[in-house]
């Protein structure tokens, strides 16, 4: 069940993802301001954003890889994130397959982001940064729809404001029907960067179809992509960023 929680995106950051998700090059980071009408027309994409914490989740799926998958972020110039990832059943249920899964349940996408990687080298990629450091990585979403999402979709407010400062701004906005979420110091404070974990998820009606190479990290103005677990498509689920379309 969606919860409602205060959003604490502001339409300054909404504008910056206008410039990181839209028509522009999609590995480039470097934001513009967006026009009143872009900003506007933003407005209509943006997802009231919910706290991870407010999440009251039950088992994970075990896969292949276990109850989590880890894997790096990368492009040809090397690692730039660690992303431990997993999806988990509504509280309640000890065990989470969705073969035996009650009809309409409703699985949550939990990614944890690690830039410049964690520094544990039992994780992820391995120790250390295999690129240079992060200085900053600004948006992270997802490269394809986010099929079967419920409209539910947040972070970690805790983790955010511990990374970036009580003045953070994440706006959590729909990209052609996929889920962005850009990071912003706002008017203050530091930026996301080296190893500062930072968690984000959604909700979906179905369950995930395996590992995929469907997220993106932008950062040092770069882009780094890498695989989570990831939903198949459907011709019968809807997509609450495509609802309204």
């Amino acid at each position: 069940m969606r919860r409602s929680i205060k959003n604490i995106a502001a339409p300054v950051a909404l504008a910056l993802a206008l410039a990181a998700c839209g028509d522009a090059d999609p590995d480039a980071t470097e934001m513009d301001a967006a026009t009143t009408d872009g900003e506007t027309a933003l407005l209509g994409n943006a997802i009231d954003a919910g706290d991870f914490a407010d999440l009251d989740l039950g088992a994970k799926i075990v896969g292949p890889q276990g109850p989590e998958v880890k894997a790096a972020l990368s492009n040809d110039a090397g690692n730039f994130a660690d992303m431990t990832s997993y999806v988990a059943c509504p509280a309640g249920m000890d065990v989470c397959e969705p073969a035996s899964a009650p009809e309409g349940t409703i699985y949550t996408y939990v990614h944890t982001v690690f830039p410049g990687e964690d520094n544990d080298a039992s994780t992820g990629s391995g120790e250390g940064a295999d690129s240079s450091d992060v200085e900053q990585a600004e948006l992270f979403r997802m490269l394809a729809p986010a099929h079967g999402f419920t409209g539910n979709a947040g972070y970690s407010k805790l983790e955010a404001e511990g990374a970036v400062g009580a003045k953070v701004e994440v706006a959590v906005t729909c990209e052609e029907g996929a889920l962005a979420w850009t990071v912003s110091a706002g008017d203050g404070g530091d930026q996301w960067g080296q190893g500062e974990p930072l968690t984000f998820y959604w909700q979906s009606t179905l369950p995930p179809a395996g590992p995929s190479d469907q997220y993106r990290l932008s950062a040092n103005y770069t882009a780094a992509t890498g695989a989570g677990p990831y939903p198949a498509a459907s011709d019968t689920a809807t997509n609450a960023c495509l609802a309204n379309r």
